[in-house]
């Protein structure tokens, strides 16, 4: 008898300024940075919680690269798959725990369905998107951050069609960021 292959959750944890940026044009999220400054010692707006739920990260090169300007790996030794078509010579820095594939979101969910994987943080926008496109993300935590930038880079970008949200919860935080949690609808 063969076992039925589990889909895993796909959820979305990501900050946008007011205006729906996610970072500036050249990919900057020194906004962010100063953001989080505002934020009290040992608050982190339910992000530990979230990651001890998630058994497998997936995110676009960009991503990645930005990731690797950061002063530590944050990710422990989760599994991170990169999305890319570009070959990528990692750092030594970068833990075996990372690895690479140029797998349509479909694919590779299945992939990682077909390994175990049981809840999968997606991060990064254009990743976020063609995940969002193919019907794939579950849940999205998004919390607001009280800044417009103007411009940049949007987390959503174009849609091919409406993407239906049920509401879940929203926080507001005493340093000015709101977090709300929302289920995507599937079509039927």
């Amino acid at each position: 008898m063969t076992q039925a292959r589990m889909t895993p959750k796909c959820s979305v944890f990501i900050a946008t300024s007011l205006d729906g940026y996610i970072a500036r044009d050249d990919g900057s999220i020194d906004w962010l940075e100063q953001a989080n400054a505002s934020v009290p010692p040992g608050e982190d707006c339910g992000y530990r919680q979230f990651m001890s739920s998630v058994d497998t990260l997936v995110m676009g090169r960009n991503t990645f690269d930005l990731v690797l300007t950061f002063d530590a790996w944050p990710y422990g030794d989760t599994p991170v798959v990169v999305m890319t078509h570009r070959r990528v010579t990692p750092p030594g820095h970068v833990p075996p725990s990372v690895s690479f594939s140029s797998a349509t979101p479909s694919e590779l969910v299945e992939s990682l369905g077909a390994n175990g994987a049981r809840h999968v943080y997606v991060d990064g926008g254009r990743t976020i998107q063609s995940f969002l496109a193919a019907g794939l993300i579950d849940e999205m935590t998004i919390t607001v951050i009280p800044i417009l930038l103007g411009s940049g880079r949007t987390l959503f970008g174009a849609l091919e069609r409406d993407v239906r949200l049920a509401h879940l919860s929203t926080t507001a935080y005493d340093f000015g960021f709101v977090q709300s949690r929302y289920r995507v609808l599937k079509s039927a």
